[in-house]
């Protein structure tokens, strides 16, 4: 109950949706019944088993259904006496056309009020997951595969909007239903009524049963979806690597065995589920069954305690209690299923973000003076990264960080704008620690140009607005330039409304190092990180991104991890880091100075290289 609870806390404000469907579901109900109750004089007037009323007098209003019976069965009778059975039986039919009508507008109309808060609530939700998302920290990707966030956004979250329905058809439309048609039974025969009464509990101690068994089997399926969503992630993400090394019959074999596996889950899930429906017939048809053999005892008794018209009536009346019990049960077992990814999804949206604003922070307005690290301590589970790290950058100067993969560079370039939040020691900028600043404040200061350039499936133009979107064509064309990005931007097919494809796909690498330059020159960012920004290009390109570089430096603070020490040479210090320790630091030619030192080691093994 507190997952339906939470489900419909969406939708807020909820108590329009619940008086409006209740209102409409009631309507619907009671213009049901009341189609069925027409037939009780209808079988009357065509057997002619109830005599007339002679001279049959207007009810006294009341707010009661005997009232409403009474005041139709005045008009039934005058009609009759006044007009003939032929008249009665027209007017019949047109009440009971009336009422269908009006019936199906209620329900259409309910029906509308619930695609409407289905839509309101999945909406919301999706839109709180992907802000929850994209506001975790960088650590908790590294320990959840992707294809199953994205199961849980997409699979899981189209698994929730039938719950939307069924939660309505549980709540309201199928009790009141199950109410409304229990009170004309027992309106026409309490007796029969009860009998009714304590056969139906039998099915649901079996339906019961089952709906345990088919939550297991969902919480499996969910689970296994996942999975096969983060191998087909992988298989397409790194297809170069699997065709180049021939794996391509060990990833077909992975990814069959998990489809095997996902359908024999299935078969178990359907096998349990497809189980309520006919169970529930079975039982049903029982039931009626022995509600004939008992109501029938009643009318054919030497003094009938009901009549026959009435009993038809009743037995119509009953198989449609059939129909919200078993919209009961099914709604039931579906949510199961339902309920788990709902659980799936709110453990994402639950999972507190471990680098939050402190409640004091101020913004950083500008930045002043340096940035410094003080005995910076960082590791990754068990693992220490950075090990008593210090060094400071001063305003309007580059410091390059140098050594082997996985020597900490990178690290350093992530703890700057918050990605990750250090264990031990300080971060500061213009003396103050960075946690003292809102976090935004401090991105805002910062542009980044990766090794891995990320690009969207979108524009050039928008590409490199991205961190700007209110800047002016004339603003993204400027940047271009200065990237040395125009001239093959306007050789496109669109110029700069051409679509980059996946990832940049249509693009070569040193185009779209290019495009990335372009977007942080727009930004006009205070301080600037390079993470190996030309470390996959080749000898053209690389000369070509080196300019924009150049460009993009000038007059501003930049920390460059460099693979390729030709491209540092200029830094004002380069830091030589070793199994994340600082073991060297100065400039190109005092490090060059020193005897068998890493950056001398390093130097000429890149010359030679």
């Amino acid at each position: 109950m507190k997952v339906f609870i939470r489900i419909l806390s969406y939708g807020k404000p909820l108590y329009i949706f619940f008086i409006s469907y209740g209102v409409l579901t009631f309507l619907h109900t009671l213009f049901s019944i009341f189609n069925f109750s027409l037939l009780i004089p209808l079988l009357d007037l065509l057997f002619g088993n109830k005599p007339l009323t002679p001279n049959p007098t207007l009810p006294t209003f009341n707010w009661n259904v005997k009232y409403v019976l009474a005041l139709f069965d005045y008009y039934f009778q005058r009609t009759i006496s006044e007009q003939g059975k032929w008249e009665a039986l027209q007017f019949v039919c047109l009440i009971l056309i009336s009422s269908v009508i009006l019936a199906n507008i209620a329900l259409y109309t309910s029906i509308m009020i619930t695609e409407y808060l289905r839509a309101k609530i999945i909406r919301n939700i999706r839109q709180v997951m992907f802000q929850q998302i994209t506001s975790l920290h960088l650590g908790y990707f590294s320990e959840k595969r992707k294809g199953d966030l994205m199961a849980r956004f997409t699979t899981d979250s189209y698994e929730l909007e039938f719950t939307i329905q069924n939660i309505f058809h549980l709540l309201l439309k199928s009790p009141v239903a199950l109410v409304g048609y229990f009170v004309a039974l027992f309106y026409i025969s309490a007796q029969l009524t009860l009998f009714t009464l304590f056969l139906i509990p039998l099915s649901g101690i079996i339906i019961n049963f089952i709906i345990k068994r088919l939550r297991n089997q969902a919480e499996k399926g969910q689970a296994k979806i996942g999975s096969i969503n983060s191998l087909l992630e992988e298989a397409l993400g790194g297809l170069k690597v699997i065709k180049g090394f021939g794996a391509l019959g060990y990833i077909q074999q992975k990814f069959n065995q998990e489809i095997k596996q996902y359908a024999r889950i299935v078969v178990r899930m359907g096998r349990w589920r497809e189980l309520v429906s006919p169970i529930s017939e079975v039982f049903g048809i029982l039931v009626i069954s022995l509600i004939l053999l008992y109501g029938g005892s009643l009318v054919l008794a030497e003094k009938p305690t009901m009549q026959a018209s009435e009993f038809i009536t009743y037995l119509v009346l009953f198989s449609q209690v059939l129909r919200p019990a078993k919209d009961i049960s099914n709604s039931i077992s579906s949510l199961q299923r339902s309920i788990v990814s709902a659980k799936r999804m709110f453990a994402i949206i639950d999972t507190p973000s471990q680098i939050q604003d402190l409640p004091h922070a101020q913004p950083l307005t500008e930045f002043k003076h340096s940035i410094e690290f003080k005995d910076v301590w960082f590791r990754y589970e068990e693992k220490w990264i950075l090990k008593s790290v210090s060094f400071t950058i001063p305003k309007g100067k580059t410091v390059a960080l140098v050594g082997a993969t996985g020597s900490g560079k990178s690290t350093i370039a992530y703890l700057i704008p918050r990605f990750y939040d250090i264990e031990q020691g300080q971060i500061l900028i213009d003396g103050k620690d960075i946690k003292q600043y809102q976090i935004n404040s401090i991105v805002e200061k910062i542009g980044v140009v990766w090794q891995e350039t990320i690009l969207f499936n979108d524009t050039i133009y928008n590409n490199i607005a991205f961190a700007k979107p209110q800047a002016t064509p004339n603003e993204v064309e400027q940047a271009a330039r200065i990237a040395h990005a125009h001239e093959f931007i306007m050789q496109t097919e669109k110029g700069y409304q051409t679509i980059v494809g996946d990832r940049g796909m249509k693009l070569s690498g040193g185009q779209q190092q290019r495009i990335a330059i372009a977007r942080a020159i727009l930004k006009n960012p205070s301080i600037l990180i390079l993470d190996e920004a030309t470390s996959a290009l080749d000898t053209v390109s690389e000369k070509l991104v080196q300019e924009a570089l150049a460009n993009l430096m000038q007059n501003r603070t930049t920390l460059v991890i460099a693979h390729r020490l030709s491209t540092i040479q200029s830094a004002d210090e380069i830091i030589v880091l070793q199994n994340g320790e600082i073991v060297e630091k100065g400039t190109h030619s005092q490090l060059l100075a020193q005897q068998n030192g890493i950056y001398q080691q390093m130097y000429w093994h890149n010359f030679h290289s």
